[in-house]
């Protein structure tokens, strides 16, 4: 295995050979690659990281021949014979270090740290996973590189070993060794002598191994200390150590207290040896924190739950196999036919079980086996799941592997059930799967997923058909006994006819329970009837039976219910809203509602959240036959139409309620009865978006692919902005391939150039910058052609902005140029406002300040009249950042506030975190170490909020100011940090419907 050693000297070594890697600032570039190891960082936090905040002419020439090297040296050493490759790509602008988290020392001490501080451990697991990840340190950690960001990254790691000594020196103690631990306590406290938990921890050690007295002078020793250095008393936990060992009492645990230092230099590698445990898997090294939201995704379960019971015993069984297991990730795949019950049984279970699983519970449904255009992709599905983890789009990483990655670093130390339902494949599932001992994964599919058995050892169950018994059991809880007891000969065919299928015997509940005096006896005849229409069941797919079920709930539909059943086979799904299904109709909201209700109620449909509906992927493929049956091609295309412009014309209505623009080209009139929903400001639009989006991607395929050509290059234009503004690049990118060939068809200059605009922007974020370039240049051409001034601005917008993230600002200021040109052309004030600030900023981080000053106060007036919250955020940002380096310290400060009240407002949490570090470092400066510590603490626990990792530069900025002393002293680490620690202050480039 390749391994990087960063806890101490940066070596790297592949097996037991170490390998040369160069000149120190060549370790330098690999260890500010390594310790955001799964992540990419840009150029432009390399430089900073190794140059400094003032690099040389040079820097940007020497960091590409490093990479290059480094490379090289990586694909050489893999080749040389590395089982577990080491690899350098580019990534999204920037440099992406592929590597597991037992290839890179620091992020192994993390996993083993977290796993060490678990609850529900053993004291003997906790302190061997503690001792194992101490002994991963062989010395200062990055000992041979230089600079303030090795220094700030030394000094956040050494508070790490220190907690992770203190903690494990605690519970060696508790476990009734605690000779063992007074060596490196005591070895440590020289080294920091001033923080109270290492000597409260080595105070109770030494009075457990009989040496009180020595443990009373160090209490002594340390009060004298902090009274002399600090002017300080000795905390709550000192103390208590200190009355329990007078008392002669015996040792209590030690508790945690408040660090009263910043940690200095130490060097480490004191423990004594300790037999090490088989190290456990662990995840993609993407991120050690865990989110503050904690999933609990589970569907309702189904009201009177029948038998099961040796299904649910084995499920139990397996449950109670990871106690045994705890280095494996436990898989049970269900298998059985359609509407066998495999999700009723997988949901059933999964609520018993919940509480084994205290750190939350995953669902999702794979669509397996609708269309192909509605199976899940698996990135979807890991999407799905980091949102619901509560991360943040900016720090969803690109590409499905790193994207896993930090979706199993999320559950690395934690218990969480995984419910992955109705999957097509093994292929589907494997990414999904989590790689943290103690989860549990429940699959369930149509097919036998040997595949699992063979390379996961999954558990491997059947989910047959009901017995005749079980059978009974369920319609007698939809029915009553005295009802069943009173028809039993009925009971019996209907149960025959059903052939034990629970979807089927719930449809026929459901019938027989709204008509409690319809006999039962002619239910069992109906069915009887429609045995000739379909044979019977086979051993792999739904049987006729159920099909004679679903004819037979379909006919008794009143007429308007039925019609509306048949033309949701039109709807591409994967579920739909209230209002769209009433447009798809052609009908009014309040007649959709009442013939919704009727579907429901025949178990035809299903509410899965308020105003949402879905079907059964069978009920669905049964209205598709309805439908292609029944209604003429007229009616289905009129159908489709109409439901087409419902969804573009409010989706239009939601993009320029997003992005202010002057005069947005209008769409062609809706036609009758598409009804497209009223949405009223940015909220209710950033709110429809998230609950559409992914039905929306639907439609415009289903446009693509039914010939509505304008429909699909205006819909992929109308949601240009939110898939970029929450990281969906991919889909954005196959959306705006689509509506290209689309436009080209149709022969619309507009629609190209808007497309090249939108493939471009896509490209760009994916880090396929010569790519998007091209089609850049591809939508300027086409928009001149057309003399669309509102198209070439924000174009040469985007590449304004591609080429300040590449490192050239002076072409970066070209294209702002030409970009504020042409809004002022298009009469576009919003625009204008944000070309002007990107002007400004420019010129800011040119030095100069005062020529930027002008141009913001443009760009804010601009932005008040136009009423664009977002554009004076980020205007009142940048306009402090050039007060403060003008030494206008009152003015930054005012600046500075405003910023981060309306970033709070427009909800962007990481630029409100970062208006308040500056805000912090201003007060800071101007003699208010109060102020400034309450500013930090406000971002600290925005970073929080955002789970942000602690390697974060932001993060990492924040806990640095936290942890020393504020005060004019300081005022020489004030450096300047807007570029490292949040994006380019303009308003998001504005995406619209129409060039």
């Amino acid at each position: 295995m390749i391994r990087l050693r960063l806890l101490g000297p940066v070596e790297l070594v592949a097996g037991e050979r170490g390998v040369e890697i160069g000149p120190p600032q060549r370790r330098a570039v690999l260890a500010a690659l390594a310790v955001d190891a799964g992540r990419p960082v840009t150029a432009d936090v390399l430089i900073r990281r190794v140059w400094g905040t003032s690099p040389p002419d040079g820097a940007r020439r020497a960091l590409h021949a490093h990479i290059a090297r480094l490379r090289r040296l990586c694909e050489q050493t893999t080749n040389d014979g590395g089982d577990v490759q080491l690899c350098l790509v580019r990534r999204s602008g920037g440099y992406l270090l592929e590597a597991e988290a037992d290839q890179v020392d620091v992020l192994r001490f993390r996993l083993l740290a977290g796993q060490g501080r678990e609850t529900g451990r053993t004291d003997d697991d906790r302190a061997a996973l503690l001792h194992e990840a101490l002994r991963l340190w062989h010395g200062d950690p990055l000992a041979d590189v230089g600079g303030q960001w090795a220094e700030r990254v030394r000094e956040a790691w050494r508070r790490q070993y220190v907690d992770i000594t203190v903690g494990w020196a605690a519970v060696e103690s508790r476990i009734g060794d605690p000779v063992t631990v007074i060596g490196p306590l005591t070895d440590l406290l020289d080294e920091f002598p001033l923080v109270e938990p290492l000597a409260e921890t080595l105070m109770r050690a030494l009075h457990a191994a009989g040496r009180g007295a020595e443990a009373l002078d160090r209490f002594a020793t340390l009060r004298r200390r902090l009274a002399e250095e600090l002017g300080a008393d000795p905390g709550p936990g000192l103390r208590e150590a200190h009355r329990a060992i007078l008392r002669g009492n015996p040792p209590a645990p030690a508790r945690r207290t408040a660090h009263r230092k910043t940690y200095e230099p130490a060097s480490h590698g004191s423990l004594p040896a300790r037999p090490e445990p088989e190290p456990s898997p662990g995840p993609s090294p993407v991120t050690g924190r865990w989110p503050g939201a904690l999933p609990a995704q589970l569907p309702m379960g189904v009201r009177s739950f029948t038998g099961r019971a040796d299904e649910l015993a084995q499920l139990d069984m397996i449950l109670a196999s990871t106690a045994v297991q705890p280095s494996a990730v436990v898989i049970s795949a269900l298998s059985g036919t359609a509407g066998v019950g495999k999700t009723a049984l997988a949901v059933h279970w999964a609520r018993r079980a919940q509480t084994a699983f205290p750190d939350g519970q995953l669902y999702v449904n794979l669509r397996g086996f609708g269309s192909a255009a509605a199976v899940m992709s698996p990135a979807e599905a890991v999407r799905g799941f980091l949102d619901a983890f509560g991360v943040p789009p900016a720090r969803v990483p690109v590409g499905l592997e790193a994207q896993t990655g930090l979706y199993r670093s999320l559950l690395a130390g934690r218990r969480v059930l995984v419910v992955l339902d109705n999957a097509r494949d093994a292929e589907q599932v494997r990414p999904l799967l989590p790689g943290a001992p103690g989860c549990l994964a429940l699959v369930t599919s149509r097919r036998l997923l040997t595949g699992l058995a063979v390379a996961e050892g999954a558990h491997l169950l059947t989910v047959d058909l009901l017995t005749s018994g079980q059978a009974r059991e369920l319609l007698t809880g939809r029915l009553g006994v005295s009802r069943t007891s009173a028809e039993g000969a009925a009971v019996g065919e209907i149960v025959g006819r059903c052939a034990g299928l629970p979807l089927a015997l719930a449809i026929v509940g459901a019938r027989a329970a709204a008509r409690p005096r319809f006999p039962l006896a002619t239910l069992a005849e109906e069915l009887r009837r429609a045995e000739n229409r379909l044979d019977a069941l086979d051993g792999g797919e739904v049987t006729s039976q159920v099909r004679a079920v679903f004819s037979w709930s379909y006919e008794a539909l009143s007429p308007g219910a039925a019609r509306l059943f048949r033309l949701l086979g039109v709807h591409p799904g994967p579920d739909a809203a209230l209002p769209a299904i009433a447009a798809l109709a052609g009908i009014p909201v309040s007649r959709a509602v009442a013939l919704l209700a009727e579907l429901v109620d025949g178990h035809l449909l299903t509410e899965h959240a308020p105003g949402r509906y879905t079907f059964h992927d069978l009920l669905r493929a049964y209205a598709v036959e309805l439908v292609d049956a029944i209604d003429s091609d007229l009616e289905r295309h009129t159908a489709l139409h109409r439901l087409l412009d419902h969804y573009l014309h409010t989706a239009h209505t939601a993009d320029v309620l997003l992005t202010p623009q002057p005069n947005p080209v209008p769409l062609p009139p809706a036609g009758p009865g598409a009804a497209p929903e009223t949405l009223a400001d940015h909220e209710q639009s950033q709110a429809w978006f998230a609950a559409e989006h992914t039905v929306l991607v639907a439609v415009a395929e289903q446009a693509d692919a039914r010939g509505f050509d304008r429909h699909s290059w205006q819909l992929a234009a109308s949601l240009t902005t939110f898939l970029d503004r929450h990281g969906y690049w991919r889909v954005l990118a196959a959306l705006q391939t689509s509506a290209l060939k689309a436009a080209r068809r149709q022969g619309d200059r507009a629609g190209q150039a808007g497309a090249h605009r939108g493939l471009g922007l896509a490209l760009d974020r994916l880090g396929r910058g010569e790519d998007a370039r091209g089609h850049y240049l591809l939508a300027l051409d086409l928009f001149a052609e057309l003399g669309s001034d509102a198209g070439q601005a924000r174009t040469h917008q985007h590449l304004a902005r591609m080429s300040a993230a590449q490192g050239s600002p002076q072409r970066a200021l070209d294209h702002a140029g030409h970009s504020l040109r042409h809004y002022r052309a298009a009469a576009d004030r919003a625009g204008q406002s944000a070309a002007l600030n990107h002007i400004g900023w420019l010129s800011a981080q040119l030095g100069e300040h005062h020529e930027a000053l002008g141009h913001c106060r443009q760009a804010l007036d601009l932005a008040q009249e136009t009423g664009d919250l977002n554009g004076q955020a980020h205007t009142w940002d940048s306009l402090g950042y050039i007060q403060h380096r003008l030494g206008r310290h009152a003015g930054a400060v005012d600046c500075y506030r405003r910023a981060v009240d309306l970033f709070h407002r427009t909800g962007e949490r990481q630029s409100e975190a970062a208006g308040l570090l500056c805000l912090g470092d201003i007060h800071r400066v101007t003699d208010r170490p109060d102020a400034a510590r309450t500013a930090w603490t406000r971002a600290l626990a925005i970073t929080d909020e955002l789970a942000l990792p602690d390697l974060d530069p932001l993060r990492t900025e924040l806990l640095t100011r936290l942890d020393v002393r504020t005060g004019p002293a300081s005022e020489q680490r004030e450096q300047p940090l807007r570029s490292a620690v949040r994006a380019v202050p303009v308003r998001a480039v504005p995406e619209t419907s129409a060039p």
